[in-house]
C-alpha cells in the first residue's frame, strides 16, 4: 500500500504542474503581453483555463495531505526549513485567486481593476517561481539540520543559484504549457500566430533556464548530470521528451493542433520522471549527506494502509466528477467570464 500512496503523491505533483502550471502560465503570458493585445489575450486565456480553474489546486491539497498524514517527518522538515518560500508561494496563490475573482465580479468598475490586474499577473509569476525554488531546495543538499544560525538554517537552505534557476525553469515551463493550451482555443489566424510565437519564446526560455540549472548544479556540486544521464531511464525520458518536442513543433507549423496539449503534457511528465527517478525514494537531501526517504520515513503501517484505501476510494468519486467538469466547460463556452 505504501507504493500506492507514493504513486498518488507523484501523480498529484505532476497534475498540479500540468494544470496549475498552465493556470499560472496564463497570468505569465498576460504579464508579457502588450497593452494593445491584453484584452483579447485575457478573453482567450479565460476559455483555456476555465476547465481547470475550479479544480487545479485540488492536486496541491492532495499532495500536502499525503505528506502530512503519510510522511509527517518529511512534511515537518520541509515546513520548518523551507517555511519562507512556502509562505511566499501560498500568499501568491491567495493573492492570485483573490485578484482573479475581484477583477471579474467586483460590482464597481474603477481604478481598482488595474490593481487587480497587476496583482494577478505578478503573483502568477512569483508563485511558480517559488514552487520551483522549493522543489530545487529539497534536492539541492543545502538544507542543513545542524545549521548554527538563522540564515544558514532558514534562508540559505533555499536562497541559492540552483534553487533559483529551478524556479525560473518552472516559470518558463508554465508559460510554455499555457501558450500550447491556448493555441487550441484561438478563433482566428492572427491570435493563433501570436500564441505560437509566445509558445516559441517560452520554449526557448525553458531551454535557456534548463541550461542555467545544469550550470548552477555543476558550480554547486549537485550531481544533476548523473541524475539525468547516468541511468537508462533518464536517457530514455530525455530522448522521448526531445522527440515529442520536435513532433510538437512540426505539427504546430503544419497547423495541426489536436494533440499539442498531450505532447506538451508528455514532455513535462518525462522531465519530472527524469529528475525524480535517480534519487528515489529520497525526497529531501541534506547538506551533511543525509536524506529523508519515502520508504524509510513513512508513517505507521496502519496509517499508510488507511491513507491508501482513502485515496483509492476517493479517486472513484473525484476523477469522474473532474472529467465531467472539464467536459461541461468545453461544451458551454458561455460559462466563462467575459
Amino acid at each position: 500500500m505504501l507504493y500506492v500512496v507514493i504513486i498518488f503523491l507523484w501523480t498529484a505533483i505532476l497534475l498540479y504542474l500540468l494544470m496549475g502550471g498552465a493556470d499560472f502560465g496564463a497570468g505569465i503570458i498576460e504579464l508579457f503581453t502588450s497593452e494593445a493585445n491584453k484584452k483579447q489575450t485575457r478573453k482567450t486565456l479565460y476559455q483555456a483555463i476555465g476547465p481547470i480553474w475550479e479544480a487545479n489546486h485540488m492536486w496541491l491539497i492532495i499532495a500536502i495531505v499525503i505528506l502530512f498524514v503519510g510522511f509527517p517527518v518529511i512534511y515537518s522538515t520541509m515546513s520548518v526549513y523551507l517555511h519562507i518560500p512556502l509562505t511566499v508561494m501560498l500568499l501568491g496563490i491567495i493573492a492570485r485567486g483573490t485578484a482573479f475573482t475581484f477583477r471579474h465580479y467586483d460590482a464597481v468598475v474603477d481604478d481598482m481593476q488595474h490593481l487587480y490586474n497587476r496583482i494577478f499577473v505578478y503573483s502568477s509569476f512569483v508563485t511558480p517561481l517559488f514552487l520551483g525554488i522549493i522543489a530545487g531546495s529539497a534536492v539541492s543538499g543545502h538544507i542543513d539540520p545542524h545549521a548554527p544560525d538563522f540564515l544558514s538554517a532558514y534562508v540559505f537552505s533555499w536562497l541559492n543559484w540552483f534553487s533559483f534557476t529551478v524556479g525560473l525553469f518552472t516559470v518558463a515551463i508554465c508559460g510554455f504549457l499555457a501558450a500550447i493550451y491556448i493555441i487550441g482555443e484561438t478563433t482566428n489566424e492572427s491570435d493563433k500566430k501570436r500564441f505560437i510565437r509566445k509558445a516559441l519564446v517560452f520554449n526557448i526560455a525553458a531551454v535557456i533556464c534548463g541550461a542555467l540549472v545544469f550550470i548552477a548544479a555543476f558550480i554547486e556540486k549537485i550531481p544533476l548530470i548523473d541524475w539525468v544521464f547516468g541511468n537508462i531511464t533518464g536517457i530514455i525520458c530525455i530522448t522521448a521528451a526531445t522527440l515529442s518536442l520536435i513532433l510538437l513543433w512540426v505539427l504546430l507549423l503544419k497547423g495541426k493542433t489536436q494533440i499539442l496539449r498531450i505532447l506538451a503534457g508528455f514532455q513535462v511528465t518525462m522531465i519530472l520522471l527524469t529528475t525524480t527517478f535517480r534519487h528515489f525514494p529520497n525526497i529531501v537531501l541534506f547538506k551533511n549527506g543525509g536524506h529523508l526517504s519515502l520508504m524509510e520515513h513513512a508513517g505507521h503501517e496502519k496509517t499508510i494502509e488507511a491513507l491508501g484505501i482513502a485515496l483509492l476510494a476517493g479517486s472513484v468519486f473525484i476523477l469522474p466528477a473532474l472529467f465531467y467538469l472539464i467536459y461541461s466547460f468545453q461544451k458551454k463556452s458561455n460559462a466563462y467570464p467575459k
